[in-house]
C-alpha cells in the first residue's frame, strides 16, 4: 500500500534550522523514498511499511536532541502521483 504522509518538526531550541535540514537530509538519503520540502512541512511517499520503519527511526534520532516535537498527518493513498 503506498502511503503519502506530511511531517512538521519542530525542535525546540534557539538554533532550530539545523536538526530540521538534518532530520530531511537523513530522509533524502533513502533511496525508496520520493522527499518533497516546503516552506511549512516535509512530504515522504511510498510503501506503508517501509515508510513507518525509516520515519521511526529517523525520529528516534531527533529525539535525541531534547524537546522535539512531529506532527504527522498520514493518508493511505500516493497524492504525489494525484
Amino acid at each position: 500500500m503506498k502511503v503519502s504522509v506530511d511531517i512538521s518538526y519542530y525542535p525546540l531550541k534557539v538554533e532550530y534550522i539545523p536538526p530540521i535540514k538534518g532530520f530531511i537530509g537523513r530522509l533524502n538519503s533513502h533511496e525508496n523514498l520520493v522527499v518533497q520540502t516546503n516552506g511549512m512541512s516535509t512530504q515522504v511517499f511510498g510503501e506503508y511499511f517501509e515508510v513507518m520503519k525509516i520515519l521511526t527511526d529517523e525520529i528516534y534520532k531527533s529525539f535525541e536532541l531534547p524537546h522535539s516535537v512531529f506532527v504527522l498527518k498520514v493518508i493511505n493513498a500516493d497524492l504525489n502521483k494525484a
